[in-house]
């Protein structure tokens, strides 16, 4: 009797809701279906990708994923159902905010406007935002996109971003929107635009795994910060909390080097400013 009354005491002690009582909101309608949602982007590699029948890939797939096993474990559940649901960069924030999906795992900049309808997690990555132009292109930095034609998808950071940068050096280029990555490249790859802009790590993907005969490369400068984070429903502390222990977890044991380097590492080493923002986010129990 004495040993079963212990090894009660022990479970409550470590249950992260032990002091707090039972989790409220998303993440208790989490517990009592034994689903959780996961919105995914079907073509952002190497980050978030569909690889067919509904099945999602990638480096921000991967950390969801680990997000949603340590889920599962805060929750005490045996198991747990990921039900992936694929998203698009237009739809992908208000997924979240309207409660379709509870993460969204993909390449979402955490930006103060953006907090004002959603939440995010720890952050995931940090990127720049730069141009992809065609490799016989003399364009080389921003000053060289002065009445240039570029595409840029209407609604992400990046456009703030291009429109922002452009401004600040007097410089004017025309504008096309776009609605994906794709139709970005198509029109590059077509002569119909000078360049694409968007994340880098994104462009650098796009051009090595171009089709046809078009060989693309980056412009050297970038214009702008892009931190990533999973984007979480707003008001739901439960749950951030819950992702952030996994996240921080994953940072302090190390595991998030094997999954940076299945996913990223063809591109290169960790940069010194990665580094530290996986090891900063390294938060203690």
């Amino acid at each position: 009797m004495i040993r079963l009354l212990a090894a009660l005491l022990l479970g409550a002690a470590l249950s992260p809701w032990a002091q707090a009582g039972e989790p409220q909101g998303v993440l208790s309608t989490i517990k009592k279906t034994g689903v959780i949602r996961l919105g995914y982007l079907a073509a952002s590699p190497p980050f978030s990708f569909d690889t067919g029948t509904n099945s999602p890939a990638g480096f921000s797939v991967d950390l969801c994923q680990r997000a949603a096993e340590g889920v599962r474990k805060q929750l005490g559940l045996d198991a747990l159902r990921i039900e992936w649901v694929k998203l698009d960069l237009s739809n992908r924030l208000a997924a979240v905010r309207d409660g379709k999906v509870d993460i969204e795992c993909g390449t979402t900049t955490w930006t103060l406007s953006r907090q004002e309808s959603v939440d995010f997690s720890l952050m995931t990555f940090v990127d720049g935002a730069t141009v992809l132009v065609r490799s016989d292109s003399d364009l080389t930095g921003l000053d060289h996109l002065k009445g240039k034609r570029l595409a840029v998808v209407p609604g992400t950071t990046t456009e703030g971003a291009l429109n922002g940068a452009l401004r600040r050096r007097g410089l004017q280029a025309s504008i096309t929107p776009v609605g994906s990555h794709e139709e970005g490249l198509a029109l590059l790859a077509a002569g119909k635009v000078d360049g694409y802009a968007s994340d880098r790590l994104l462009l650098v993907e796009m051009g090595l795994n171009a089709k046809g005969s078009n060989t693309f490369r980056v412009l050297e400068e970038d214009f702008s910060v892009e931190p990533y984070a999973l984007t979480l429903p707003r008001g739901e502390p439960d749950l951030r909390l819950a992702v952030n222990r996994a996240l921080a977890q994953l940072y302090r044991s190390n595991e998030i080097e094997p999954i940076f380097e299945k996913w990223l590492g063809a591109l290169g080493r960790p940069s010194v400013l990665l580094s530290a923002l996986y090891y900063l986010q390294s938060i203690p129990e």
